[in-house]
C-alpha cells in the first residue's frame, strides 16, 4: 500500500486502532491510517472475520488479546500503546481510533499543532461524524451525540490524539471498565493538572451500523452502567463525575412506579404524574426543533433514562454480589 508523505511520519506520532469483527469498516480504518504513517498497531479482541490476517497483510503491527480475561476497549488501547512504544520508542503522541472509524485527512496535523502550542494539553479531539446518518434514526442519534461544543472539555471519546507522557503519568486506561474509559482517564488527567480540548476540526467518520431498537437499547444501557461504575469509582473526587447523570436516570425511571402506586393505592390523580414523560419528550423536541426528527429525538431521549437505569441496576447488582456484570461484552461497533 502506498502512503502519501506528511509531517506525521517524522513527528513522533503513532496510531492504535482497536476492533472486533469490524469487516469492511476495519479496512477503511487501516487504509486511512496507513496513508499517513507506517507506525500503526491494530489490537484485535477475538475477531472471527479475518480481521487479524487482513491487518497483517497491509502492514499493521497486530496484537491479539488473549481470552484469559474479558475484552474491553480500555484493555485493547493499553495493549496497543504498549506495542507501539516497544516498536517505536520515540513515539511522543498516540492517536487512538476505533476500528469502525476512518481518519479524516488533515486531522492529525491539526491535533499535533494544538499539542505543540500548549504544553499542558494532554489530549485533543475533533468532530466525529456518522458516515451514514440517513440510514437509521439510531445513526442520527449518534451523529447528534458526537456534536459536542468546541473548546475546553472534560473528556474526549474513543478517537483522540494523546500526549504519551500524560497517559504514562496516570497509568493508562483502566482495563476493567465496560465503558466510559475515556472520561475516566480524562478525569485522572485533569486531577493531575492536564487539560483536554475539543478542536473545531473534522477528525473521524464513524459507522455505527445501528438499525435495530435492541442495538440502541444495549448501547444506552452500557452508558448507564458506565455512569454508575465510574461515579462510584470516583465518589470521593470533588469533580463528582457522572453522579448527576446516574441519579437523574434513576429518578426519571422511578416516576412511573411511583405514579402507579399512588394512583392505585391513594388517589387516581397520582396517574397524572405519568404526564411528565410526554411533557419531557415535547420539551426536548422543541429544544431541538431545528434538527430533522426532533420529535423522535425527544421520545428516545426520554426512553433512554429507562435503559440507563437498567445499566445502573446491572452494575450495582453485580457489585453487591461480587461478580462481573453480564453487560461486559466488548464490541466497538456502536455498542
Amino acid at each position: 500500500m502506498r502512503r502519501r508523505q506528511t509531517t506525521v511520519e517524522g513527528g513522533h506520532i503513532g496510531f492504535v486502532a482497536i476492533g472486533r469483527n469490524e469487516g469492511e469498516r476495519l479496512r477503511r480504518c487501516l487504509a486511512s491510517l496507513l496513508r499517513v504513517s507506517s507506525r500503526v498497531v491494530y489490537v484485535d479482541s477475538g475477531s472471527q472475520d479475518g480481521s487479524v490476517a487482513y491487518a497483517e497483510s497491509v502492514g499493521a503491527s497486530v496484537v491479539r488479546l488473549e481470552m484469559d480475561r474479558p475484552f474491553t476497549a480500555a484493555r485493547a488501547r493499553n495493549a496497543g500503546l504498549e506495542r507501539l512504544l516497544a516498536s517505536w520508542p520515540d513515539i511522543e503522541r498516540v492517536m487512538f481510533i476505533d476500528g469502525d472509524c476512518e481518519l479524516v485527512d488533515g486531522w492529525v496535523e491539526a491535533g499535533a499543532a494544538a499539542l505543540d502550542a500548549e504544553a499542558d494539553l494532554a489530549a485533543v479531539c475533533g468532530r466525529r461524524r456518522e458516515r451514514y446518518p440517513e440510514k437509521s434514526l439510531y445513526n442520527r442519534f449518534c451523529d447528534a451525540e458526537w456534536a459536542t461544543p468546541v473548546g475546553e472539555a472534560e473528556a474526549c471519546g474513543g478517537d483522540a490524539l494523546f500526549r504519551v507522557e500524560a497517559i504514562r503519568q496516570v497509568g493508562g486506561y483502566r482495563d476493567d471498565l465496560i465503558a466510559g474509559e475515556e472520561p475516566e482517564l480524562c478525569l485522572r488527567l485533569r486531577e493531575r493538572g492536564w487539560r483536554i480540548r475539543r478542536l473545531d476540526a473534522e477528525m473521524t467518520l464513524h459507522d455505527a451500523a445501528m438499525t435495530r431498537f435492541a442495538q440502541w437499547w444495549k448501547r444506552t444501557a452500557r452508558a448507564g452502567h458506565a455512569f454508575a461504575e465510574v461515579s462510584h469509582l470516583h465518589r470521593t473526587s470533588p469533580k463528582r463525575i457522572w453522579t448527576r447523570e446516574t441519579r437523574r436516570a434513576v429518578a426519571w425511571t422511578l416516576i412511573a412506579p411511583a405514579a402507579l402506586a399512588i394512583g392505585f393505592a391513594v388517589h387516581w390523580t397520582g396517574f397524572l404524574l405519568l404526564l411528565v414523560y410526554p411533557l419531557q419528550m415535547i420539551r426536548i423536541a422543541i429544544k431541538n426543533r431545528a434538527h430533522a426528527g426532533a420529535l423522535a429525538f425527544g421520545l428516545f431521549n426520554t426512553l433512554a433514562k429507562f435503559a440507563e437505569t437498567q445499566g445502573v441496576a446491572e452494575y450495582w447488582l453485580a457489585h453487591l454480589l461480587g461478580r462481573r456484570s453480564v453487560l461486559k461484552e466488548y464490541k466497538t461497533a456502536g455498542l
